[in-house]
Formats: structure tokens, sequence, C-alpha cells
């Protein structure tokens, strides 16, 4: 009995119950299995992918949609994943264009590696920024920040929707109110009274990785990535919008070292909603 070509397999939605082959996915191109993360964006994002004949699967990716239900007003694209043994074979070409054809008119981004830039290129995607990631065992400042950060509680959620819907561009809520499960620590920065910043550190195999950042302007990042560092003996790991050069700089002084670099890419939009200015890092590049 032949094995069916890969163009006619066809291409279904992911559930939670696909983590564990996501997962292995992930480990076949030799990601680390980051089984948390592919939690969260498989409840709060929607999954598509191929199953391979020989069991698991062959290709993967996943679409965060943001904005109203129904209507959202951007889509995240991230972990697009195809295994070792069916690569360059257009089957990453396949999924992409189904998720393009399936949001319609619905903006979209995604970080891109440089092996995968070409591809997005080709289906339509334009280069709008970077990001470097950083990673390290933070080395923390002689002088404590002036600025007041302090854990968040079950009262800041509103004011920190408020906040990120203001900056992001779009509202996030549904993810949003998953960081307190999902995250190992969630603070808050404010200014008499008022929140100017929040930022969460989730556990993502060795590391905590800080995402979101939002902050009122660099200061603000920098207290709340120190008041991080203090609560875990992990290395570090955030996505740092280039843009922001003095906290990068800053990271770089206290260990925090550029391992890696995206290209952010949009499609159906010039460039991303919201306020570059005070979002300093994604909650994940897979989900912006």
């Amino acid at each position: 009995m032949s094995t069916p070509s890969p163009a006619a397999l066809p291409i279904r939605r992911l559930t939670i119950r696909d983590l564990t082959a996501c997962a292995d996915l992930s480990e076949n191109r030799g990601w680390q299995r980051e089984e948390h993360k592919w939690g969260l964006l498989l409840t709060a994002g929607k999954g598509y992918g191929i199953d391979s004949p020989e069991g698991g699967l062959m290709a993967a990716c996943v679409v965060t949609e943001y904005g109203p239900q129904g209507r959202p007003g951007l889509g995240a694209i991230g972990m697009v994943l195809v295994a070792e043994r069916y690569a360059r074979q257009g089957i990453g070409r396949r999924l992409m264009r189904h998720v393009v054809s399936v949001m319609g008119p619905t903006p979209l981004t995604l970080h891109a590696t440089p092996a995968g830039r070409p591809l997005y290129e080709e289906i339509g995607f334009k280069v709008t920024g970077r990001a470097e990631m950083v990673v390290g065992h933070f080395v923390p400042e002689d002088t404590p920040s002036r600025i007041a950060t302090r854990t968040a509680t079950a009262e800041d959620i509103t004011g920190i929707l408020r906040l990120d819907e203001e900056v992001f561009g779009v509202d996030r809520t549904h993810v949003i109110t998953r960081l307190p499960a999902f995250a190992d620590h969630l603070l808050v920065a404010e200014d008499g009274g008022r929140i100017i910043g929040y930022a969460a550190a989730w556990p993502n195999m060795h590391t905590h990785v800080v995402g979101p950042l939002i902050a009122r302007d660099t200061e603000t990042a920098k207290a709340l990535i120190a008041s991080l560092a203090a609560r875990t003996d992990r290395p570090l790991r955030t996505d740092i919008d280039v843009r922001h050069d003095e906290l990068l700089a800053w990271a770089g002084r206290r260990g925090l070292a550029t391992v890696f670099s995206n290209s952010v890419m949009t499609y159906g939009v010039p460039e991303l909603p919201g306020d570059w200015t005070r979002r300093f890092a994604p909650l994940t590049v897979a989900a912006g």
C-alpha cells in the first residue's frame, strides 16, 4: 500500500490532546519541548497540523487571535514546524498559505528566524522590526530602583488589561487573564497608586522567560526585570524590541547576552498596532 503524498494529507485543527505530539515535533527539529508554552498556545490559540502516516505530526503551527471574538484585529502566528524527514517539500508553505486563507482579512504578525524569513516573504509578509533574544543570570545593580514594584493581585487584573490594550493596540483579555496560572511571577509597577507597567516571568525548561513586558518608560522596564530576577535562581530569557537600545545595553551589563535575533514581520498591515515605545517584550515570540 503506497504512502499518501504529503500534499494530499488534510490540515486539521489541533487541540490540547495534541500537546505531546507538538512537543515531540519541537524535539524532532532540535528545539526544546516547551510543553508548558505549547499548553498555553493550544488553549488560548488555534493550532493547525498535518498528521504523519508514521504517527505523530508531520507539521504544526499555532495562531493566537486578538480582539473581538469572531472579528479579531490581529493574529499572531508561531511554532511553525515541519518534521525533519518532511523538510524542504513545500509542507511549511502549504500550512502557512492555509492559515493566511483561514484568517481572511485579519492582519497577521510573526517572528521569523533567518531560515524561515524567505518563506514568509514569498507568502507576502514584510519585515517591520527586529527583536533580540537575551539570556543569562541577572547581576543586580548596587543601587535599587526608586520605582515601586510588587506582586500583582486579583484586584490589579482590570488595570493590567486596560494598560495592555492601550499599549498593545488590541484586546488580549483571553491571554492576559491566563497569566496568573501560567506564570510563576506577575508583577506591577506603580506611581501614585496607578499601574504604569507590568511583567510576568514564566517557566520554560531551565529558564524563566520575561514577558509580556509593558512599561511607561525604560526605567520602569528595568525595575520590573530586576524585581523578577530577584524572585528566581534560574537564568532569565526575554526578547527585546531592538528600538529599545537603552534597555538592551543595560541588559547586557546585567549579564543577559544576546543569543539570537528574529525579524518581526506583518501581513496586511504596514506595522503592528499600539504604542511600541511602551511595549518592550512579547509574552512569547510565538504569540506576540
